[in-house]
């Protein structure tokens, strides 16, 4: 059922968030410093898996590099045709929400403010939450760029301070030094973890023990259970199982009868069961990069410009995690909201984007039979560590120019902008109001 209990380094009923002062007396506010934000567990002092996610994270990020957007509703997104990547808490007031269609958010929130999302920008700032978790433990698993668990088992008596004490300081830390907040969430198991994480975001830390597991689960839906979406839902309703106290009820073989290594699955996690360890090495599952037109496109002399600036933003991406990918895949969504994915297995994991594009580009020039499109997407999956991308190919004796091209246009992006400079395919996909003088236009190698 996750970690096992541990002595506590010391008594731990209550701290407090702000100046981080362990709390006896049971008050609304902290003895020390009448802050608020105090947090009361009885196993405070006893659990150590907790998962940490940044509040609304590249609003947020956005919003601390424009201090003039801090009290306006802000969209991180794409045009009237696109999603909503994220939203701030003051548009989601108004009811906006993530991968809601731009133009129904803004019907919702007609004053929002919108920014397309700067993804080199947010990554680097992930990278610098990750590195904080990493220095209060080796046992970090990021699941994206602004969330990961943690595993502090074991280093209480490194920091002198309980877990929860240890979490407190670097939730604060954050919020001082990078300027945005996080939420984060304490248990015994990653399952349990997530979702306390979610319960008082923005700026939440909140706590799921061990005693409480089965009574605080009993009264949630089915759909707060990791990985049961939509589908899921529908198909357990038509069971007439709606709620986690009906798992609860059941027996693990009776689910598994009607739900195979599904209801296997939901019989465990509804009674808070996860034995999963917090894996270092389990970072992204994907990586990937998608845009939606303003009008549909169908021809190969539109497609490919797109697809060329996109596997660039996926190739950015692998560097930046210091990872290759051995499979790439193409999305497509035509016209009638149809969608198709295509993959592709490499002979050898990559990082480039030339490769991945050339990988993209003989996939969707199998898909051009005259259909419009909506939308187009690249993304690598199946990773390996850096080392092992691009080995010299026998085959294409150019190839090794086009990384040595490649690498140098990296060095340039990294110190003038990754708008800076273009290929002669992206060159060709700049919007036409963006001022050429803001481009160099560089031909494909």
């Amino acid at each position: 059922m996750g970690s096992p209990a541990k002595a506590p380094l010391y008594p731990l009923a209550g701290l407090c968030r702000d100046c981080l002062s362990p709390q006896i007396v049971d008050a609304r506010r902290c003895a020390a410093c009448g802050s608020p934000r105090v947090l009361r567990h009885p196993e405070l002092d006893a659990l150590s898996i907790a998962h940490l996610d940044c509040d609304a994270f590249y609003a947020a990020v956005e919003k601390r590099d424009r201090p003039d957007l801090a009290d306006k509703p802000l969209i991180i997104g794409g045009g009237r045709r696109g999603v909503v990547t994220t939203a701030c808490y003051i548009a989601r007031i108004s009811g906006v929400r993530s991968a809601m269609p731009m133009f129904k958010a803004l019907q919702l929130c007609p004053e929002a403010v919108i920014i397309r999302p700067d993804m080199a920008k947010y990554a680097a700032v992930g990278r610098e939450v990750r590195e904080r978790m990493r220095a209060i433990t080796p046992l970090v698993e990021p699941l994206s760029i602004d969330e990961a668990f943690m595993d502090l088992s074991g280093t209480e008596r490194m920091h002198g301070e309980p877990s929860a004490v240890t979490l407190a300081r670097l939730a604060a830390g954050i919020e001082k030094d990078l300027r945005i907040s996080v939420s984060i969430g304490l248990s015994h198991n990653k399952f349990l973890a997530k979702i306390a994480s979610d319960l008082q975001k923005p700026r939440g830390f909140s706590v799921i023990g061990r005693a409480e597991t089965m009574s605080f689960l009993a009264e949630r839906p089915i759909s707060a259970i990791w990985g049961v979406g939509a589908a899921t839902s529908a198909m357990l309703a038509r069971d007439g199982l709606t709620r986690i106290s009906q798992l609860q009820a059941m027996t693990e073989v009776d689910l598994m009868r009607r739900h195979g290594t599904t209801g296997q699955r939901l019989w465990r996690l509804g009674r808070g069961i996860d034995a999963r360890a917090v894996n270092p090495r389990g970072d992204a599952k994907s990586i990937s990069a998608e845009t939606t037109f303003n009008t549909d496109l169908s021809s190969r002399e539109d497609l490919l410009p797109i697809l060329r600036s996109l596997s660039e933003k996926v190739a950015r991406r692998l560097k930046a995690t210091e990872l290759s990918a051995a499979t790439i895949v193409l999305k497509l969504k035509s016209a009638d909201f149809k969608i198709r994915t295509r993959n592709r297995k490499l002979p050898h994991p990559t990082r480039l984007a030339d490769r991945i594009f050339d990988a993209g580009r003989r996939m969707i020039e199998k898909e051009l039979d005259g259909t419009s499109f909506r939308l187009i997407g690249i993304g690598c999956n199946d990773f390996e560590p850096a080392h092992l991308a691009d080995p010299p190919d026998l085959v294409d004796p150019g190839a090794a120019k086009r990384a040595l091209a490649e690498a140098a246009l990296d060095k340039l992006r990294e110190k003038f902008g990754n708008a800076s400079i273009e290929t002669g395919h992206t060159f060709r996909a700049r919007p036409v109001d963006a001022p050429a003088s803001s481009l160099r236009k560089v031909e494909d190698v």
